[in-house]
């Protein structure tokens, strides 16, 4: 399958859901609800689904999917929520063009596989919608994020996309450090994906070790598997690079300057099909193109460096393996540790956990209850009602589409640099120079 068929077989599901606690959230709101509609309800956007049905100031409008058994299961989340059925649009590629034309819709999230992304934020936006919140990332090539920056300044929209590791605990813990000045000046930071997604990519649906994608692929393996077979890059930097980013400033006096990427041998996809289905699969026959481990290393126009490090074929436990260092001290993620000069002992860690009691951030000591039960431990929640507010309030979305071009934009600059010899190149400023003068506004809002 060459990669113009890829993009247009690929089906519509999404990541995973956790669901919150029965209750609603603004239980009190008497104002206009914010009409939200969802392009994409498999398992990702049941997530955000079910968190948008709990809020008494939304209504969710219509819901679209190409897959029968998602919407099924999206019927009863919204049965189960006692809320009334929304328009539900199927059928065909382009049933989401058709959703598009409900009046007055002034919001949309996308939480489709990746290569819908851009064709749907554009469309949405050109539609009229001025609110679009996007699932990771926000396109393909670069061209596609230009394009959605240029859509988006054109008719004054806003695209946040939803990187909700920006708002982990630990992660604004860190941030409201960093703005104190606890570390110091900030030199150094590292980020990643370092998680084994093989029983995701090798999903059947049955449960177990399967080996297949594609149409015998269950949720995310009937779309995601195929990236690794035709791409090699850092397939998904966001979760690593966007709460790193927010640590200095990027697109708000900072911004990248020039990137390289070095990609390892590709082994451990084909390793878990011989060993999980045979070498004579179907799929033992498969050459994936994607390194097994992708290091970026990213320059920055303050003097900082970044390295993210991409790591989802291969056996390990989940870690985005952050790090923060600056001239008073650093955090490192992986063994939950702080130094501080001049308050830990010399040449000894800390345990991160009392550090973070201590700078708990706002958002979490205002919202942490409401929180309870959501994804990702409470962080599904933040994203979400960020750009709910956001919506609501008629304002600037905490995340804009400057910075979800910057972090997904990556992909393809990392693909290019391989490419191209692992050289090291420039780094497109898609804020046009605003960046010199724009202030930063993520999570110093009280309420989102």
């Amino acid at each position: 399958m060459n990669r113009r068929d890829f993009v247009k077989t690929s089906g519509l599901t999404a990541a995973a859901l956790t669901a919150m606690p029965e209750k609603s959230l603004f239980a009190s709101f008497a104002g206009e609800k914010l009409k939200i509609a969802i392009i994409g309800v498999g398992l990702r956007g049941q997530g955000h689904l079910d968190l948008l049905l709990k809020r008494s100031d939304v209504e969710v409008v219509a819901i679209c999917d190409v897959d029968p058994k998602m919407l099924e299961m999206s019927k009863k989340i919204i049965s189960k929520s006692g809320k009334a059925m929304p328009k539900v649009f199927t059928g065909n590629d382009d049933a989401w063009k058709k959703m598009l034309e409900i009046k007055n819709l002034k919001s949309v999230v996308i939480a489709t596989p990746w290569e819908w992304h851009k064709p749907m934020i554009v469309g949405s936006i050109e539609a009229g919608v001025k609110y679009v919140g996007t699932e990771v990332a926000l396109g393909i090539t670069l061209q596609d994020h230009w394009d959605v920056v240029h859509a988006a300044e054109k008719h004054g929209a806003h695209v946040m996309m939803l990187e909700n590791v920006c708002y982990r605990r630990d992660v604004l813990a860190v941030l409201n450090m960093v703005r104190q000045g606890i570390f110091g000046e900030i030199i150094h930071l590292q980020g990643g994906y370092q998680h084994d997604l093989r029983p995701i990519k090798f999903n059947d649906g049955a449960g177990g070790k399967g080996v297949e994608f594609n149409e015998k692929g269950f949720s995310e393996a009937k779309w995601r598997t195929n990236h690794s077979v035709f791409r090699d890059g850092d397939l998904y930097p966001t979760h690593g690079v966007g709460p790193v980013a927010q640590c200095i400033n990027i697109n708000r006096g900072n911004r990248f300057i020039k990137l390289n990427s070095f990609s390892t041998k590709a082994r451990g996809l084909h390793n878990y099909i011989v060993e999980n289905g045979g070498e004579n699969h179907p799929n033992a026959k498969v050459n994936f193109r994607l390194g097994d481990i992708v290091t970026t290393t990213i320059s920055c126009a303050n003097g900082e460096t970044i390295i993210l490090q991409h790591d989802t074929n291969l056996p390990r436990p989940y870690s985005l393996g952050f790090r923060v260092q600056g001239t008073k001290g650093l955090w490192m993620d992986l063994n939950k540790s702080i130094h501080v000069e001049g308050t830990s002992d010399a040449h000894k860690w800390d345990d991160a956990k009392v550090w973070f009691e201590k700078y708990d951030h706002p958002l979490w000591k205002k919202y942490g209850n409401d929180a309870q039960g959501a994804g990702h431990g409470g962080m599904d929640f933040f994203v979400l009602h960020a750009f709910v507010e956001a919506a609501k309030r008629n304002t600037e979305t905490p995340l804009d589409v400057y910075d979800g071009a910057a972090w997904s934009a990556i992909t393809p600059l990392s693909e290019q640099s391989i490419e191209l010899g692992n050289e090291t190149i420039d780094f497109p400023d898609f804020t046009g120079g605003k960046w010199m003068t724009k202030k930063p506004i993520f999570a110093l809002n009280d309420d989102y």
